[in-house]
């Protein structure tokens, strides 16, 4: 972790120098997502990640409750609850009280090839965390309003130019059974009478972290290109947009279920490699071929670079959800301009 936070700060250091600009992307999320007339007691897995960490700075910023769970050793502040999802453990008596829970937790779906081992923690880390956690609010005297849990665009598998919705079916690789179970698990949550949204979250955009810093570093040194054919559809969502959609999931009673957490304009990665090389004033004629991508990554390859997810947020378009950064060229520019 600490490597790759070094290698996105390094590649935000370079391009901020390019582009201009210093306010950090968690300036930038200074607005009011969540808007209610009284404060809340908001629970948050998963908060030390990326999205995790944005959500946590916003909600305390507009004077709600937040209590982060922690696992054992893992540096627990006053009012954090504390949990083990690998022994099904967690403290139900400081989760009374919450108005929503947002589970966010999950291993990095990119670090490392795909071995049965680390498939083994990429299940678990997904479906019995989730478990552990929709047992816990079961019990529960008084139940949250709501229950927002992570899921991903992987669910739709490697579809081409087919436009993916909601209504969409699920696909047969790895990666789409994963979701599956991960989203049947989070569902359960229903049972109990909790008002659930899945949120299936494309790739997260953002200067301070997660995919970006990698996908850029390569035109850093004159090395950028297309994947593959270029030709597979990727679709995305800048942070700011991830932290809105979740306390749109919180505060909107009438969503529920699954909706596509992706920006409405998804674009292919050829034209990510072009829109890339623009806005950072790089070359991007270095391909990386398809063969070559599966023999240095294996299965990895297929389902995260060279997969084909033409995904649209319909359900976010209906219910009028305002998309801050809703186009990629001025997207990136805004993110690595701050």
């Amino acid at each position: 972790m600490v490597k790759y936070n070094k290698r996105a700060a390094r590649v935000k250091y370079l391009f901020r120098k390019k582009l201009g600009g210093g306010a950090s992307a968690l300036q930038a999320l200074r607005v009011c997502y969540l808007r209610a007339s009284k404060t809340m007691k908001i629970l948050i897995s998963g908060a030390s990640g990326l999205t995790g960490k944005a959500l946590v700075k916003i909600l305390r910023d507009q004077g709600h409750s937040v209590a982060r769970l922690v696992r054992p050793g893992s540096g627990a502040s006053a009012g954090d609850i504390t949990w083990n999802p690998m022994a099904a453990t967690i403290d139900v008596s400081a989760m009374e009280g919450a108005d929503a829970v947002v589970h966010l937790s999950g291993a990095r779906i990119d670090e490392g090839r795909w071995t049965p081992a680390r498939k083994a923690v990429l299940r678990s880390s997904r479906i019995d965390t989730t478990r552990v956690l929709v047992d816990a609010l079961a019990s529960l005297r008084r139940k949250p309003r709501v229950f927002v849990s992570a899921s991903a665009i992987g669910c739709y598998g490697d579809r081409g130019d087919e436009i993916l919705t909601e209504s969409s079916s699920i696909g047969t690789d790895f990666l789409s059974l994963l979701v599956r179970d991960w989203e049947a698990e989070a569902a359960r949550a229903e049972v109990s009478g909790i008002r659930t949204v899945v949120l299936r979250f494309g790739v997260i955009v953002s200067s301070e972290g997660g995919a970006l810093p990698q996908m850029l570093m390569p035109f850093e040194f004159g090395l950028g290109g297309r994947l593959g054919s270029g030709k597979q559809w990727m679709s995305w969502i800048a942070l700011e947009d991830a932290v809105g959609i979740i306390c749109s999931a919180i505060a909107n009673e009438e969503l529920a279920g699954p909706l596509n957490a992706v920006a409405p304009n998804p674009l292919t990665n050829a034209d990510f490699t072009r829109i890339a090389a623009t806005v950072l004033h790089r070359p991007a004629i270095f391909a990386a071929p398809a063969f070559a991508l599966r023999i240095a990554l294996g299965e990895m390859a297929g389902a995260l670079l060279l997969a084909s997810q033409r995904v649209i947020p319909e359900r976010l378009l209906a219910a009028r959800y305002a998309f801050r950064l809703p186009d990629f060229e001025s997207a990136l520019r805004a993110i690595l301009s701050r």
